[in-house]
């Protein structure tokens, strides 16, 4: 009994130390960033680098300017910027949201349909293929033209922008993990008589999650970057794509604005693949081949 008493809080003990590893590692990595940005900067401006830009204090910013600059106010009429930019950023994020919900629904749908056609799989998967060539910037524009004809929203358009960039990792990936699964537990279910249906929910989609979930890591940040994209030609001034274009206009004399943007973006794009990362624990841990 007391060896399992001094066993339990070794065994609780051990998330935290897990926990407080990975915030070492997390902060190591930043201040090795952090250095190598500052100890590049101050190398370039000394010795004045032209290649492979330009380095100076427009280009390369302290980093402690582009923090600070988000609790400055951008005029004396506004609001810090952080406020600003934490709206733009909850605007930008439902764009997002929505675009990454309907491109890995309508991937896992494809995938899906083409897992279980040869035909269907050798005709269709290399336009599918074909259509991630083309570059977002030439998509965008007339997605938002089609969608304004029937009366869309623009920030539905931005959505549907947003999914072009996060269905295609999800289509592979369903492809592969569902094709995946032994074919002698597909041959074993259907000499129970049971279904493709039944075999695609029991057996192959089991089998699929980690594929999946690989997938919808990539299609997460995707998603964030559609969105920002995508804001441009719909004229949507309220997301973080209508910050970047204003302040890119005033980068020669505000640079660590611009910069505060991008720390912004890059954060939201963070939130969301932990989110997908905390996701994937919670349901691949209760999939059937890992609950017995």
């Amino acid at each position: 009994m007391a060896s399992v008493a001094v066993e339990r809080p070794l065994a609780e003990d051990a998330p935290v130390k897990r926990a407080r590893r990975r915030g070492l590692l997390l902060l190591a990595v930043l201040v090795l960033l952090w250095g190598f940005w500052e100890g590049f900067r101050a190398l370039g401006i000394h010795y004045g680098w032209q290649r492979p830009f330009t380095v100076d204090a427009t280009s390369m910013p302290h980093i402690h300017d582009m923090i600070w600059a988000l609790f400055q106010r951008p005029n004396p009429e506004a609001p810090l910027l952080i406020v600003t930019l934490l709206k733009a950023a909850a605007f930008t994020g439902r764009e997002a949201a929505l675009g990454f919900a309907m491109g890995a629904t309508g991937g896992f749908a494809i995938g899906a349909l083409l897992a279980h056609s040869r035909m269907l799989q050798r005709g269709l998967l290399p336009y599918v293929v074909a259509s991630q060539t083309i570059p977002i910037l030439a998509i965008a524009p007339m997605v938002v033209i089609w969608l304004a004809s029937v009366q869309v929203t623009p920030w539905v358009s931005v959505a549907v922008i947003a999914a072009y960039l996060t269905f295609f990792p999800v289509v592979i990936a369903t492809i592969r993990g569902l094709q995946a699964a032994d074919h002698r537990a597909v041959e074993l279910m259907r000499s129970y008589a049971a279904n493709r249906w039944t075999v695609l929910w029991k057996l192959r989609f089991p089998m699929a999650l980690p594929f999946l979930f690989s997938a919808l890591r990539i299609s997460a940040t995707a998603s964030i970057v559609g969105a920002i994209i995508g804001e441009q030609p719909s004229s949507i001034a309220g997301g973080l794509g209508g910050a970047i274009l204003n302040f890119a206009q005033y980068y020669s004399f505000q640079p660590q604005n611009l910069w505060a943007t991008n720390i912004i973006a890059a954060a939201l794009g963070i939130a969301f693949f932990l989110v997908v990362v905390a996701a994937e624990k919670l349901v691949v841990r209760r999939a059937p081949e890992h609950v017995a």
